[in-house]
């Protein structure tokens, strides 16, 4: 599933391509919307709210999507063909006079009235690349984490109602930096160690947010050596492979919260917890 910093390079890229300019073609390929037309509206504005990406229309409108596991906003000069899967797993085009932008298989694609956004979005915690990030918003995120103490911190780091934008990689990534294992309860945490989880989150997707080589082991401005992909990242991806501080094999098991099990990675060395 894209992480926050994925969605906002694309909300950014739709941006740069879509706002500004009148729309001469839109077509929502999902039944409910299906005989809506936003052709002749101007886009004003496209913008991402942790997973989420909000395209605000003329006219009060808004067309919320969500990525999900496999979705995809793909960006197209005119004539160029289109490459993003078949025709048949097109959900949304949206074209101006420069460009065109066509969403693939997405799983959430609803149009609504822009006052009406909250119904959308108003369950989330506070988006970690928010434009107005700052204490009062690192505060709200760390209560929100610390409101359930024995849930496992990695649960409540995926929990986007906690803070909007982490999922399975930076969960172990994070959990990896703050030497804690996914598995330990929330209670149980450093007195620190919440804030320091926090602002490590909004400082690795800020860093990433504007690249698609993500990386957490080299600072942003350094240059990237040449190394093998998997090693941009500390733990997630990485199974059997050393860890990169201590040599330890990297381990991986699956992590849920009864719903659903997603995989999580962890150095059985340097994190110090339970596991599973």
């Amino acid at each position: 599933m894209p992480e926050g910093d994925t969605v906002w390079l694309a909300a950014h890229r739709l941006h740069a391509a879509l706002a500004g300019r009148p729309l001469t073609r839109s077509d929502l390929r999902v039944p409910r919307f299906a005989t809506s037309d936003l052709t002749g509206r101007e886009v004003l504005d496209v913008t991402p709210y942790g997973k989420h990406l909000l395209a605000r229309i003329e006219g009060g409108l808004t067309l919320h999507s969500h990525l999900r596991m496999d979705g995809s906003w793909r960006i197209f000069a005119p004539g160029e063909p289109w490459r993003g899967g078949p025709s048949h797993q097109i959900r949304a085009v949206l074209q101006n006079a420069d460009a065109t932008a066509v969403g693939y298989r997405l799983p959430v694609l609803e149009l609504l009235h822009t006052a009406d956004e909250p119904t959308a979005i108003g369950h989330l915690g506070p988006d970690l690349l928010s434009p107005f990030w700052g204490e009062p918003l690192q505060d709200e995120a760390v209560r929100n984490l610390l409101a359930v103490p024995d849930r496992a911190v990695g649960e409540a780091l995926l929990d986007q109602r906690n803070l909007a934008g982490i999922g399975n990689v930076y969960k172990s990534e994070l959990c990896f930096l703050a030497r804690v294992t996914p598995w330990l309860p929330v209670g149980d945490l450093a007195p620190d160690l919440p804030v320091r989880l926090v602002a490590t989150a909004h400082r690795l997707l800020d860093v990433n947010k504007d690249r698609t080589d993500r990386t957490t082991t080299v600072p942003r401005t350094a240059p990237l050596p040449r190394r093998m992909s998997t090693d941009r990242l500390y733990v997630y991806g990485r199974e059997s492979r050393p860890c990169l501080r201590c040599a330890t094999p990297i381990r991986k098991a699956d992590q849920g919260d009864g719903s659903r099990e997603r995989p999580t990675y962890w150095c059985p060395n340097c994190q110090h917890g339970p596991v599973n």
